[in-house]
Order: structure tokens, then C-alpha cells, then sequence
């Protein structure tokens, strides 16, 4: 059997380097047996011309970038964190900035979605972080903001944040139109 595939898609997904122990028990297979897939595989990404390479390191191998692309990835990584922050983001980022510490949970509750990914995408870019964990049933991550987040919105503290509009200021549906 052709191991090669099943070889590229652990390494593609893992991100980081795998042992050969791993990858042949992943596979179902002997160290031995899998190793003529693993040159095989380290040949092809040498002598073929792609942006990717295969690396050996020690008993262990990783799928990664070529060096000589590496300008061109570092310019689309810092263009992605430059982009804008969504809307779903923003408020996301609201909810936390206002009553942090909070848990995920609490996120997706005020939101009424999920909101995991929006999390993730605000912890990616340094504008909220891990902050322990809430005493509550399951012990859940507790997220708060950072000093990046201050810097990035001009702020010396959180008590600089603009008040959250009062009851007045708030639309209400409860009365009736004319």
C-alpha cells in the first residue's frame, strides 16, 4: 500500500514535528514499513517544484514552508493581522472588554451564537488572552484583554472605556408606536 497520502495529510495537519513511531502506528504499520513511503515522500518534495519541503529532524519529520518563500508568507501573515476586525469580532471583543474575566460561553450566550472561532481570532491577534479559569462546573478558560488591546483602541486603563448607554438612551419595544 501507497503511504504517502496518508504521510502527507498527519504531517499537513499537525503542524509540528512527528515522530516516525507515531506516524507508522498512525498508519498501522511497522517503523520499517513506512519508511520507504517517508523518502519516497521527502524525494518528491525536494525535486518537485512547490512551496513546500519535507524535514527529517532526528526521528521525526514536519511539513514545512520553503525558505525561500518565507518573505512571501511572512507578508501574508502580517497582512491578515492587519486586516480590520469583523463586526462579529468587535462585539465579541465588547463583551469581553466589559465584563471580563468571561468564559467562551458567556461570549456565545450574549451573542447568541457560536463564537469560538471569534475567540480564537481575538487571542490570535493579542487583543484578549487566557486568563485562568472560572470557578465554575467544567472550570472553563476565562478570557480577559490585553495591554495590546489598550494600545491598539488609545486606552491608559479599562475605566477609560465609554460608558455603556443607560436605560434611557436604549431603544425599548415595549412601547407602542403612533
Amino acid at each position: 500500500m501507497n503511504y504517502q497520502p496518508i504521510l502527507e495529510a498527519i504531517l499537513f495537519v499537525s503542524g509540528e514535528p512527528v515522530s516516525i513511531e507515531k506516524l507508522a502506528e498512525a498508519c498501522g504499520v511497522t517503523k520499517r514499513e513506512i519508511m520507504p513511503d517517508l523518502e519516497r515522500l521527502e524525494r518528491r518534495y525536494s525535486d518537485a517544484d512547490c512551496g513546500l519541503s519535507l524535514l527529517k529532524l532526528g526521528h521525526s519529520y514536519q511539513l514545512a514552508t520553503r525558505k525561500e518563500y518565507a518573505p512571501y508568507v511572512k507578508t501574508a501573515i502580517e497582512i491578515r493581522r492587519m486586516s480590520p476586525l469583523s463586526p462579529a469580532a468587535m462585539e465579541a471583543l465588547a463583551i469581553i472588554a466589559y465584563n471580563q474575566p468571561v468564559s467562551r460561553a458567556f461570549v456565545e450566550q450574549v451573542r447568541g451564537i457560536d463564537s469560538s472561532s471569534v475567540v480564537n481570532t481575538l487571542v490570535e491577534r493579542g487583543l484578549a488572552e487566557e486568563a485562568g479559569r472560572l470557578d465554575l462546573p467544567g472550570k472553563p478558560i476565562a478570557y480577559r484583554t490585553t495591554e495590546n488591546f489598550l494600545r491598539c483602541f488609545g486606552l491608559k486603563n479599562l475605566s477609560q472605556l465609554p460608558p455603556l448607554p443607560g436605560e434611557k438612551e436604549q431603544l425599548s419595544f415595549d412601547e407602542e408606536t403612533p
